[in-house]
């Protein structure tokens, strides 16, 4: 005989589905659709009327390079990610390590990080910015989004090198390896796991940043990523939907398709640290 709490969780489950799937059914379905279908049944499959025409209208749009922003954004997360890595990598390392009441306020500190939104920050920022003259550069908007993955990989980065036995760290000493030498060739490859999920989590999260790179670069810069294209493109035509849904779904669908690829990294990296002994 079901229990309560399993007689509820089906329908629970489904509701909470169900403020996930509608909204990513009308985006992709009226992709495909026609205005006139769009603004009449928005949420049916006129499987005789579909077509892609409305993306191949969107994919040569002069209003959005659809190429150029995937470029532009996929440069911004390798650079992103290799800078997030360069540096919490070796701090994480030390905090890891360490053992005395800074490394645990240094933790600490970063966590804290994790609590603060990035708007909040975004007026400073700029201000900052301003004054060193990167305002409007691809290496401000860098640097600012590392700043903000750090956090994160500090705080999954540190978790999981503790798990990693100290035994390895006075192995390589005793083989005349130093503490950088011991992080690159011993530490660093164990790391695998929590490096491909940091990486997956500062993907998503600069693919899909919007604010930031709107007022850091601007749209005097000539740069657009993925987000600020489509709101360059659809911007005046905020009541065309066939204009609006096809630009949208090429925004997500890149997004969508690797998240749902490399989810099972996402779990492994997150969860190996814990099986560690």
């Amino acid at each position: 005989m079901l229990s309560k709490a399993s007689f509820w969780r089906l329908p629970m489950l489904l509701l909470a589905a169900s403020f996930m799937v509608i909204p990513l059914w009308l985006l992709v379905v009226n992709a495909f659709k026609s205005e006139q279908d769009v603004r009449e049944a928005p949420f049916g499959l006129p499987l005789g009327r579909l077509t892609l025409a409305p993306l191949r209208a969107a994919l040569t749009d002069p209003d959005f390079d659809v190429v150029r922003a995937y470029a532009i954004t996929l440069l911004f997360v390798l650079l992103v990610n290799v800078l997030s890595l360069v540096v919490s990598a070796p701090v994480s390392f030390v905090i890891a390590r360490g053992t005395t009441r800074w490394h645990t306020a240094l933790l600490l500190l970063f966590v804290a990080g994790t609590f603060v939104p990035s708007q909040v920050l975004l007026i400073p920022v700029v201000y900052v910015l301003k004054y060193l003259g990167l305002m409007g550069t691809v290496t401000g908007f860098v640097l600012f989004e590392t700043a903000l993955t750090l956090p994160v990989s500090v705080f999954l980065y540190s978790a999981y090198i503790r798990t990693i036995p100290r035994e390895l760290d006075q192995a390589a000493a005793v083989d005349g390896l130093g503490r950088l030498r011991t992080f690159h060739l011993v530490v660093l490859p164990l790391m695998r796991p929590i490096v491909a999920t940091a990486v997956i989590l500062h993907s998503l999260s600069v693919w899909n940043d919007f604010a930031n790179p709107q007022i850091i670069l601007g749209p005097g810069s000539g740069l657009y990523t993925v987000t600020t294209g489509v709101y360059a493109a659809v911007g005046k035509y905020s009541t065309h939907y066939e204009v609006v849904f096809p630009n949208l779904l090429l925004a997500v669908a890149p997004a969508l398709a690797f998240f749902a690829i490399m989810q099972r990294h996402i779990i492994g990296g997150l969860t190996s640290g814990a099986m560690k002994g």
